[in-house]
């Protein structure tokens, strides 16, 4: 039963890490890469629907990105939807193809970003407190039910302890690779 409780926890935290790489692709870093606009939602015959889903996206160089849509007729529709996201970019459409050169951070926006990175990695590590409250609080109910001892119990706080401490250390060491990378020039 503990083995499955711990597992559980794993997992659950894993996903929380998870979540946080993905938040940190979302995020310009003044290096092209396609996940910094494969999300957003362009209107494909009055459907919102994802850009990666109407349009291939490459890079070109480390400053460009690359947007070939796989019909003609979606060129405006991807224009409008850069425009709306509020990233800053401006494509530029060359009959078929959009390219998007990204503009080079300002220390000040360079500043801001590494606001947001480190806000969200405390959102991250939150989730993972979150995941071991819950999960201790699991353990505490099977002690109460008699379905476990009280050295069970112990051992499996600290075994919970360790695995909260290991993902927590993981979302620090992600943090502090992404600030590198947001700071160099």
């Amino acid at each position: 039963m503990l083995d499955d409780i711990k597992k559980d926890a794993a997992t659950r935290m894993g996903k929380c890490v998870e979540t946080f790489q993905a938040d940190l692709k979302k995020l310009r870093t003044g290096r092209a890469h396609p996940s910094l606009i494969e999300n957003l939602k362009v209107d494909y015959y009055g459907t919102d629907t994802p850009l990666k889903q109407v349009a291939n996206i490459s890079v070109e160089d480390a400053r460009t990105l690359v947007v070939s849509p796989w019909e003609k007729s979606m060129v405006q529709a991807i224009e409008k939807a850069i425009h709306k996201s509020e990233l800053g970019l401006n494509p530029m459409s060359a009959g078929t193809v959009i390219r998007l050169p990204l503009p080079p951070l300002t220390e000040e926006r360079r500043k801001d970003i590494i606001k947001v990175v480190r806000a969200d990695a405390e959102n991250a590590r939150v989730a993972v407190r979150n995941v071991r409250r819950d999960v201790i609080t699991d353990v505490k109910e099977a002690l109460k039910e008699k379905l476990i001892t009280q050295d069970d119990e112990k051992k499996a706080e600290v075994d919970i302890q360790k695995l909260t401490d290991k993902y927590v250390g993981d979302i620090d060491a992600q943090l502090a690779a992404k600030e590198k990378e947001i700071l160099q020039v």
